[in-house]
């Protein structure tokens, strides 16, 4: 991709023109070809089962912010095509952003987003709203309709501190693009019904933030216990899911020390209640 007029050495004029403060739509006026959406399969292939695909997430707000995590296995039909993939990043200070479905695209999509999040602040002199931020993303899913029509869709599932409500926000995505605001909790994925159901067990409007992470794990875990294509936590390699939360102070991934520290408690308290804890009926 040539970047200047080899003849003058300057730079194009889309490169100058202040007509866009989207990093996405410049790269869409300038070379298509590189945005995730706009590839094609090569005829006679088929976007079957032999493509690694993410699979269970999961959010949960607490009064001042949302934790989200995601476990760390992607599947391939029915073979483990990787077990300790990350599905959960930061998309910007206040924001996390994480993806089921294809992987490899999926994983673009979140690069894409980052970097269009940060276009937008260098332009602009502030960052997006939250809400500018969820429709952002919105657009980019619905961008890979033609791949998703063929077999390769992606859903992100994103969340971040709205600092004017002064609390956290989930937003889920259709494969066409649709928007949807979650109240309290959601789950996406393979293992998202029975995560799901976990979270609607076990959610409390004051939770704090610890406790939110607790539930986080003890959803992936029930996901893990149902779903074949959800990884649940692995003791023995040290692999354990990956745990977010934003809050006023902004992004923050929780180390693998305070994860495994969770993770090996819902092990252990799984031995003697398989089912995992009781929801109080008060």
């Amino acid at each position: 991709m040539a970047s200047h007029d080899a003849h003058t050495g300057r730079l194009p004029g889309l490169f100058t023109s202040p007509d866009t403060s989207s990093f996405t739509e410049f790269l869409g006026a300038y070379s298509p070809e590189l945005l995730p959406g706009r590839r094609s399969l090569p005829a006679g292939v088929s976007a079957g089962e032999d493509i690694p695909h993410g699979t269970t997430i999961v959010a949960v707000t607490f009064p001042g912010g949302v934790v989200m995590a995601g476990d760390r296995r992607a599947t391939a039909g029915n073979v483990i095509a990787q077990r300790d993939i990350e599905k959960v990043f930061r998309a910007d200070e206040f924001s996390a952003i994480a993806i089921a479905g294809t992987a490899g695209l999926g994983i673009e999509m979140v690069r894409l987003f980052q970097v269009e999040l940060e276009h937008y602040e260098k332009r602009e002199g502030r960052t997006l709203s939250i809400e500018g931020k969820a429709n952002r993303l919105a657009t980019m899913v619905r961008q890979n309709l033609g791949l998703a029509m063929q077999g390769l869709a992606v859903v992100p599932l994103f969340a971040g501190f709205d600092e004017e409500r002064s609390g956290g926000r989930i937003f889920s995505y259709d494969p066409a693009g649709g928007r949807y605001e979650e109240r309290e909790f959601h789950a996406i994925g393979s293992g998202s019904v029975f995560a799901r159901g976990a979270l609607k067990k076990l959610f409390r409007g004051d939770l704090p933030a610890e406790d939110a992470a607790l539930v986080c794990v003890q959803a992936l875990y029930d996901a893990a216990d149902d779903d074949s294509a959800t990884g649940g936590p692995d003791l023995t390699r040290g692999i354990f899911p990956v745990v977010a939360s934003v809050t006023a102070e902004g992004f923050r991934r929780l180390g693998e020390d305070e994860v495994g520290a969770v993770a090996r408690a819902v092990v252990e308290e799984r031995y003697n209640s398989p089912g995992g804890p009781s929801a109080p009926l008060r």
